[in-house]
C-alpha cells in the first residue's frame, strides 16, 4: 500500500545531518520528510563543548530538539519510523516504512554509525556516559579530561592511535585490551616513546561510580581511572545502502562525490555514514552541500521536463 504524496526528498535519519538537510530543503520550498528511527548518537552526548556558538556547551538532546523545531517551522515533516527498504522505481524511489510504501524523487541517507561497545550492562553504560566516566570521542571532549588518569580500551592500531592522541592531554594514559593480542613492534615503540603504558592482560570487568571507573584484569589486578575511552571502532548503519549495491569504503562507510552524491542518480549521503571525520560540524556541512545539490538537481530535471 502506498501512502502520502510524492516527496521531493526522503531523509533517512534524524541526527544533525538529516535535520540540517531538512532545514535547507524546507527553506528551498521542497516537500521533505525525515524518517527518524531515534538512534542518533547525538542523543547520547551529555554536553558538547566544541560545537561552535555554544561556549558553555550544549546537550545533544537539546541540540536535536532545537533543530527539529527549526525544520518543522519551515514545513519539514518528521516521522518517528524506521525505513526497512529503499528501492529504485519509475517515480524515483520507494521506501518501505512501517508497512507502507512512500515515494520520493530523491533520498538522502543520514543514517550514521553506532559505537562498538565494551561488555557493560546497558543501564551502567548509559549512566557512565552521562557522568563522563565513559567517553567515545577524543576529538570532541579530550579537553575535558586534561591531566586526568585515562584508559583507552582497544589494542588495535586504532586504539594505539587514540592512546597517542590522548597523550597530548594527559601524562597518565594506559592502553587496555579486551583480548589477548600482540602489538605491532612499531606500535609498541611509539607507545614507549610517548610514555603510554600498554597492559597485555585483558580487561574482564568495568565498575563505574561517581568519581572513577575500576577495571579488573584477567590477571586479577584492579586499576582505577578517571575515564575510559573505548576505541573499538564503529559500525556504519549501511544496510539500506548495501542493498542498493553502492560502493563502500574500507571502513564500510559510503563514498560520495564532492556534492554528496552517491553512485546512483537521486541518492545522496551526509554525516557519519560517509567516510571521513565523525563530527557534528562536518555532518552539518555535508548536509548543507547535499541539500543544495538535491534542490539544484531537481531544478535541472524539472527544467528539462518543461522543454
Amino acid at each position: 500500500m502506498r501512502g502520502g504524496a510524492t516527496l521531493d526528498c526522503a531523509i533517512v535519519g534524524g541526527g544533525p545531518a538529516g535535520l540540517t538537510a531538512a532545514i535547507y530543503l524546507a527553506r528551498f520550498r521542497r516537500r521533505v520528510t525525515i524518517f527518524d528511527a531515534g538512534s542518533s548518537r547525538a542523543e547520547q552526548i551529555p554536553l558538547s563543548h566544541n560545537h561552535a556558538g555554544f561556549p558553555d556547551g550544549i546537550e545533544g538532546p537539546v541540540l536535536l530538539a532545537r533543530m527539529r523545531a527549526q525544520a518543522e517551522r519551515y514545513g519539514a515533516v518528521i516521522e518517528r519510523a524506521e525505513v526497512a527498504e529503499v528501492r529504485r522505481a519509475a517515480e524515483g524511489f520507494v521506501l518501505g516504512v512501517d508497512g507502507v510504501e512512500r515515494v520520493a524523487r530523491t533520498v538522502l541517507f543520514a543514517t550514521g554509525v553506532f559505537n562498538l561497545r565494551p561488555p557493560i550492562d546497558e543501564a551502567a553504560h548509559d549512566a557512565a556516559l552521562a557522568a563522563g566516566r565513559l567517553r567515545y570521542c577524543p576529538v570532541c571532549d579530550a579537553h575535558e579530561v586534561i591531566d586526568q588518569r585515562i584508559a583507552v580500551l582497544g589494542a588495535s592500531s586504532h586504539g594505539v592511535d587514540e592512546a597517542l592522541f590522548m597523550r597530548s592531554y594527559s601524562p597518565d594514559v594506559t592502553l587496555l585490551t579486551l583480548d589477548d593480542c600482540e602489538l605491532h613492534e612499531g606500535d609498541r615503540d611509539n607507545l614507549v616513546k610517548a610514555g603510554v603504558e600498554a597492559i597485555a592482560s585483558p580487561a574482564v570487568s568495568f565498575v563505574f561510580d561517581a568519581e572513577s571507573v575500576r577495571v579488573t584484569l584477567a590477571d586479577g589486578r584492579a586499576l582505577d581511572f578517571a575515564t575510559l575511552y573505548p576505541a573499538l571502532g564503529t559500525q556504519p548503519n549501511n544496510d539500506l545502502i548495501n542493498a542498493l549495491g553502492l560502493m563502500l569504503s574500507g571502513d564500510d562507510c559510503v563514498l560520495t562525490d564532492k556534492h554528496q552524491r552517491l553512485g546512483m542518480r537521486g541518492l545522496y549521503a551526509a554525516g557519519d555514514v560517509v567516510s571521513g571525520l565523525d563530527q557534528i560540524s562536518v555532518a552539518m556541512g555535508q548536509a548543507a552541500v547535499a541539500a543544495t545539490t538535491i534542490h539544484n538537481d531537481l531544478r535541472e530535471i524539472d527544467d528539462q521536463a518543461a522543454d
